[in-house]
């Protein structure tokens, strides 16, 4: 009798492990699913990637740009006083030295160039002082032929103390076009000083002061004394 009763112990107790067994595997098994849905949500909730190539413009230009260049004739400004090449009668002197471009346009719209000019401006023995305005011109033409505009512009220089100056002029040009089959290729953009028929006659000639004309000259070192 003691051995029926002990099996009945037996089977009831196996009775009350199995449920909390397979309860504990389906909580296992749950809290593995979870953290996997936990860990995809948290893939999904990162931050995309930026892409290593910088996306292109959406639409391209209609056609190329105008060809933009500094008129040789008017790149420098030198003034000399009474007219004669020598670097004491140098003034004011002024070179563009670069300009950068870019343009927009598409279907029939105008064309759009935006420009940095680079100036460099000096003062020589003959400048009376520290500010100057200089002035300047863009013009735009029908390639190697008429001007169709130009424009005048001041630039304001203050020194200030120094003998030479940088100034970047940024600029916007606006050309109208014909018609949609007009490209920029047909136009072309010159830069250059508003300079005097001397001035441009010295600037043919190819001869320069360079903007830091004027400058006082290191002096020259005294030679030794012959040793004895």
């Amino acid at each position: 009798m003691r051995r029926v009763f002990t099996a009945l112990a037996a089977l009831s107790i196996a009775a009350s492990v199995l449920p909390v067994a397979a309860e504990a595997q389906t909580s296992q098994r749950q809290r593995e699913r979870d953290g996997q849905q936990q860990q995809a949500s948290g893939e999904d909730a990162a931050p995309a990637r930026a892409p290593r190539i910088a996306p292109l413009r959406r639409r391209a230009n209609a056609g190329p740009c105008p060809y933009v260049k500094i008129l040789y004739d008017a790149a420098r400004y030198v003034e000399l006083e009474g007219g004669r090449a020598a670097v004491a009668n140098v003034g004011y002197t002024g070179e563009i030295e670069g300009v950068a471009s870019d343009c927009e346009y598409r279907e029939a719209d105008p064309i759009r160039v935006d420009m940095d000019v680079l100036f460099n401006l000096g003062r020589g023995p003959q400048a009376t002082g520290e500010q100057r305005t200089y002035r300047y011109w863009i013009a735009v033409t029908e390639r190697n032929n008429a001007i169709l505009s130009k424009e005048y512009f001041d630039l304001p220089v203050n020194f200030e103390g120094q003998r030479t100056a940088s100034v970047t002029e940024k600029r916007t040009i606006v050309i109208p076009r014909a018609g949609i089959e007009t490209s920029g290729s047909n136009f072309e953009i010159l830069v250059g000083f508003d300079v005097t028929p001397e001035m441009a006659e010295f600037n043919r000639s190819g001869s320069r002061f360079r903007v830091n004309a004027g400058t006082t000259p290191a002096a020259p070192t005294p030679a030794s004394a012959p040793s004895q």
